[in-house]
């Protein structure tokens, strides 16, 4: 049974972006970089959203890396209900339900199922409680004013046990969670 790994990154305050903020919120380094490129090449199997993917379908040609075209082609599924094609030759375009049809890849064999961005769809599968593991890249910044998208906004309450942290370039914190159902509460 495959894990299903979300990855996300957010500010200090929980913004997944901000309306004038650079790629990676612009805090991408050398161990920034290292961490994506060794992380794309552990074997996974996608999910992203539309919105997602056509960002990255829509990046100019002249910033179209090498992590890019790995990207294109790792397998997986695009969850869409309006689009009718995909230029990415390992994805799959969905339109069922996607805590049904996650549920039920979680019941196959293979590498693990991950998340790229895709908001909506990490919300989801964590309301479902489907996340076996959360990770998140910290930025050193906070966006009251410019913040959008809350990344946990309208979720249950939810308790998380750290399972690793890591400092990226001295100042990004990569930290992995796994969820523990309902946090504790004062009587």
């Amino acid at each position: 049974m495959p894990d299903l790994v979300c990855e996300l990154i957010l500010s200090l305050d929980g913004f997944a972006r901000g309306q004038r903020s650079p790629a990676y919120y612009g805090y991408f380094g050398p161990d920034f970089a290292d961490w994506i490129k060794t992380n794309t090449a552990f074997p996974h199997r996608m999910l992203i959203g539309r919105r997602t993917y056509e960002a990255l379908e829509g990046l100019p040609a002249e910033v179209r890396d090498e992590g890019w075209q790995r990207t294109t082609t790792t397998p997986g599924w695009l969850f869409s209900r309006f689009l009718e094609a995909t230029d990415w030759p390992g994805l799959t375009i969905v339109r069922d339900d996607v805590v049904g049809f996650v549920r039920q890849l979680k019941r196959t064999d293979g590498p693990e199922l991950r998340t790229l961005g895709s908001l909506s769809l990490v919300r989801q599968l964590l309301a479902a409680g489907l996340v076996d593991r959360l990770k998140l890249v910290v930025c050193p910044l906070v966006l009251p004013q410019t913040g959008l998208e809350a990344i946990f906004e309208g979720l249950p309450d939810t308790g998380f046990d750290l399972l690793s942290s890591r400092v990226l370039d001295g100042r990004v914190l990569l930290l992995e969670y796994r969820p523990t159902g309902a946090p504790p509460y004062t009587p």
